[in-house]
């Protein structure tokens, strides 16, 4: 139980430092996943079948940017973002110069 709650950390930690490149695989994955549901109506137009993928990836982008937008409300206000920030850009450990 406590590695499976490593291994979810670690897929969290990594969504947290790559929210962009998690809602645009999101947006290319719903793309994908609407074109091969729609391909598989026979009675649909071609055109009909690319604006509706457009759309459910649209709306699977927006779901994911909310939910990008309450990590980073949730990371503010637990302070988790300043100590990310001081940890990369290694702040604690540099002597001041005066």
């Amino acid at each position: 139980m406590g590695e499976e709650k490593g291994k979810l950390e670690s897929i969290r930690e990594w969504i947290v430092e790559h929210k962009l490149r998690t809602v645009g695989s999101l947006w290319a994955s719903g793309i994908v996943g609407s074109m091969a549901y729609n391909w598989s109506q026979p009675n649909m137009k071609t055109s009909v079948k690319i604006i509706h993928a457009r759309l459910h990836a649209q709306a699977l982008t927006l779901a994911a940017l909310a939910g990008a937008a309450v990590v980073e409300y949730y990371d503010h206000k637990t302070g988790a973002k300043a100590e990310r920030v001081a940890k990369f850009l290694d702040l604690n450990d540099q002597p001041h110069r005066d």
